[in-house]
């Protein structure tokens, strides 16, 4: 989410804004030597005037950054509201509550606000004010230099630790939030029916229910944020109480002077304070992160107004990509450009290592182009995220991988099917009729890479998996009738027929029968593109 939403930044407002606030950080260290000198009598009372200027600066640079990162705020809102809005429509139509939609449009983005104008300032900040107090302790004093080089890793380690547990209750506190905003409007839309049908009092105790759970959800991430922020405290704490100690011993026996002394003193904690605000706001800020990562998920995601099918804004276009792998000097692709319109089935062709696999492993996200891009839907493949994309396909490699485990469990892989939807895959792929012949059916487990199966068996069980996922839009497949038989090149093949319809499919292949499912044909050769064309009497 962070390489998305940061590219969505205006980057004037930005780099004020984390300018600001870095400058005003390393005044800390101007502000230090000037008290520290006045208060030992190294420095006449004229240098408070200086004194007083730097403190002023401070502020108008404080000033500054809170401008900026408003700004900053504000437009990122505006634009992410603008995109939201203007699928609203189809996001709704793709089967999402627009409760939850509204709940993440208004409140979801207003918690980016904390992220924006706190955290992100103080990440820049913990960056280079601790390493110059660093610098400037160890000009000053060795002794005290090291203590706060051993300690200051401390902040960020316990930081983190307690940060895995805040993203994970925030999350689940988001969820809950979520789903009391979308259910509550459901309700409210709903309500002339729901008191028709005298249902009206029992949606009030659920809704009561999804508060308590929301309330819940919420209680626990203030414990956590409350943990962290005492561990923060505790461990700085401690870390100053080592290097302040020292100092008034050192001072007391005369081996150190006042002026060094006070400088350590007011130096020391400007070291810790940075890690410890960005440990504070990072926890504040989570929320908005949060609905950020949902945010640019639902913009990622295809819509599609039939089951199966994309509309225009699902067009995969290739443009230049090259692909190398090192240690070969040939290109696996070279500078292939390519449009695939929604709902197309192409056949792609060619010898032995033309680049037909390494076309589908891009689509896959398995290689990224060395140069040139793959757009989907007019957005950078690289832009989306991976995980959003591989629900949207669905994939049957020439050599399918299963697992040692049940049948049931080899079809419905990452799909989350229940058993008749299991039992419906295997059947419209043509593995019913095997799998009921087996000891235990659907509860047979098979050996790995499926050992005990024939080649076509594990082909119909990956052609399975694909059913299984009646979502995904986009079919690839890799070859799949390699190395069958006759019989069992004719059942694939019929399932490939219905598994592709209404969905745009790639398919590579040799045999002519595979081809004749598709409505073109592109030829690749040596990594390029040599032949493209439209099949008689297709699509």
């Amino acid at each position: 989410m962070h390489r998305e939403l940061l590219r969505s930044l205006p980057r004037l407002h930005l780099a004020v804004c984390l300018g600001a606030a870095i400058v005003a950080g390393l005044l800390v260290l101007v502000q230090a030597e000037l008290l520290a000198g006045v208060l030992s009598g190294r420095f006449t009372p004229a240098v408070l005037l200086p004194l007083a200027l730097v403190i002023g600066a401070r502020g108008a640079l404080s000033w500054v950054q809170g401008v900026a990162a408003g700004r900053t705020a504000s437009g990122v809102k505006s634009l992410l509201r603008h995109r939201l809005l203007a699928r609203f429509q189809e996001l709704e139509l793709s089967g999402h509550r627009s409760g939850e939609l509204v709940t993440l449009t208004g409140r979801g983005l207003d918690a980016l606000d904390p992220y924006l104008t706190g955290y992100l300032p103080s990440v820049a900040v913990a960056a280079v004010v601790p390493v110059a107090v660093l610098i400037r302790l160890f000009v000053a004093d060795l002794t005290t230099a090291i203590i706060v080089l051993v300690t200051l890793p401390l902040i960020p380690i316990f930081g983190a630790l307690v940060g895995m547990t805040t993203k994970a209750v925030t999350e689940r506190q988001w969820r809950a939030l979520a789903r009391l905003g979308g259910h509550f409007l459901d309700v409210v839309r709903g309500l002339p029916t729901l008191r028709a049908f005298g249902r009206a009092r029992y949606q009030a105790s659920v809704i009561r229910e999804v508060a308590d759970a929301h309330r819940s959800a919420t209680m626990r991430t203030l414990r956590v944020a409350f943990l962290s922020s005492l561990v923060l405290e505790l461990v700085a704490s401690l870390s100053l109480a080592l290097v302040a100690v020292p100092v008034g011993l050192r001072l007391l026996s005369g081996s150190l002077d006042l002026t060094t002394a006070l400088l350590v003193l007011l130096l020391a904690p400007e070291a810790y304070l940075p890690l410890r605000v960005m440990g504070t706001r990072f926890h504040a800020a989570m929320e908005g992160v949060t609905a950020a990562d949902q945010t640019f998920a639902l913009l990622g995601e295809g819509v599609s107004r039939e089951p199966g099918r994309l509309e225009s804004s699902g067009e995969i276009r290739l443009e230049g990509v090259t692909v190398r792998y090192p240690g070969r000097d040939d290109p696996a692709l070279d500078e292939v450009s390519l449009v695939i319109a929604p709902g197309e089935r192409v056949a792609v062709i060619g010898e032995s290592g033309a680049g037909k696999s390494t076309l589908l492993h891009l689509l896959l996200g398995f290689v990224a182009p060395t140069s040139g891009r793959i757009l989907v839907g007019g957005v950078d493949l690289a832009d989306l995220d991976l995980d959003a994309w591989r629900r949207r396909l669905a994939f049957v490699p020439q050599r399918p991988h299963l697992f040692a485990t049940s049948v049931a469990e080899n079809i419905s892989l990452g799909a989350n099917a229940s058993p008749a939807e299991i039992r419906t895959a295997a059947t419209e792929a043509q593995a019913a009729g095997f799998i009921d012949d087996l000891p235990d059916g659907y509860d047979t487990v098979l050996g790995e890479r499926g050992a005990t199966l024939s080649a076509g068996q594990r082909q119909r069980v990956a052609l399975a998996r694909a059913f299984c996922r009646p979502s995904a839009e986009i079919l690839l497949l890799d070859e799949p009738t390699a190395r069958l038989d006759g019989r069992s090149e004719s059942a694939v093949l019929d399932a490939t027929r219905r598994l592709a319809e209404g969905r745009t499919a790639i398919i590579v292949a040799h045999r002519p029968a595979m081809i004749d499912l598709a409505d073109r044909v592109i030829r690749v050769s040596a990594g390029k593109i040599v032949d493209d064309r439209v099949r008689a009497g297709g699509v």
